[in-house]
């Protein structure tokens, strides 16, 4: 497993340093596109990049969990959760 992250930082100065864009430039289009996403999976839409990335809404049911520290039953409520499943393309990328 990798140990270290990337932070927004270094992926936004590694994009530039590839594309020849200003840092802010790029930082602004990785806003807008986690803003779209978010937008649009909020909305119950389902956002596809083929290849790389989906992201979609899901419901969750209502159900009973455990306290893990008093083992006492909790009521879970019903929600909805974001669910991103990987591309052949970034699952190839891992191999």
């Amino acid at each position: 497993m990798a140990d270290k992250s990337i932070t927004k930082t270094e992926l936004v100065a590694s994009i530039a340093s590839a594309t020849g864009q200003s840092q802010s430039a790029v930082s602004g289009v990785l806003d807008s596109l986690f803003a779209t996403v978010a937008d649009a999976v909020a909305k119950g839409n389902k956002v596809s990049i083929p290849g790389w990335l989906s992201f979609e809404q899901v419901s969750t049911a209502a159900r009973t969990g455990r306290n893990p520290q008093t083992g006492a039953e909790i009521k879970i409520p019903a929600g909805k959760r974001v669910k991103v499943t990987a591309g052949s393309k970034l699952k190839g990328a891992v191999k």
